[in-house]
């Protein structure tokens, strides 16, 4: 009786071929973010230059030229977008440059450049006309005229502390 139970249960545990179906998550894909903020890991391959490692889990500093991969918001290729780049302009940094002028191209294409004199929380701000919103990324690139070279401060070149970037749906 023992071994007809024995062989019942071995019978019983036959493995059967089966497939298996691999569905891809959120979590998985290579969707690029319409908005980066800085303190987000997940979306540091996005920065594509001239950054430095998050710090205090929020914000990171950038070298004089800086660059970005963003994903268009959904509607932007019909209605546009508005770059944000929202960022600080140190006291440390403003006393010995006394100004910065930020400027951007989109792909290339010039977005205008602004000046900042005053030391503290700012925001470069740029509507973008459709046409230049296609695909499925686009690369942003920041530069400025002025900032302090490697060793004025510390071992770093430093131009300001970035806390986000990205899109607004019009």
């Amino acid at each position: 009786m023992t071994l007809g139970v024995c062989l019942l249960l071995l019978t019983g545990c036959k493995r059967r071929d089966q497939k298996i179906a691999v569905q891809q998550t959120d979590e998985d894909s290579a969707t690029l973010a319409t908005m980066i903020f800085m303190g987000d890991a997940k979306t540091a391959p996005q920065l594509l230059k001239g950054f430095y490692n998050m710090e205090q889990g929020a914000w990171r500093w950038t070298m004089g030229q800086f660059a970005v991969a963003l994903r268009p918001p959904r509607s932007a290729a019909v209605r546009g977008a508005t770059l944000h780049l929202k960022f600080v302009f140190p006291e440390a940094v403003q006393s010995r440059l006394k100004s910065i002028t930020l400027n951007a191209t989109l792909n290339g294409n010039p977005l205008g450049a602004e000046a900042y004199t005053k030391a503290g929380e700012l925001e470069y701000t740029r509507d973008v006309d459709r046409k230049l919103l296609v695909g499925d990324a686009v690369n942003v690139e920041f530069t400025l005229d002025k900032f302090l070279p490697a060793g004025a401060i510390e071992q770093r070149e430093l131009g300001v502390i970035a806390t986000s970037v990205g899109f607004e749906a019009k």
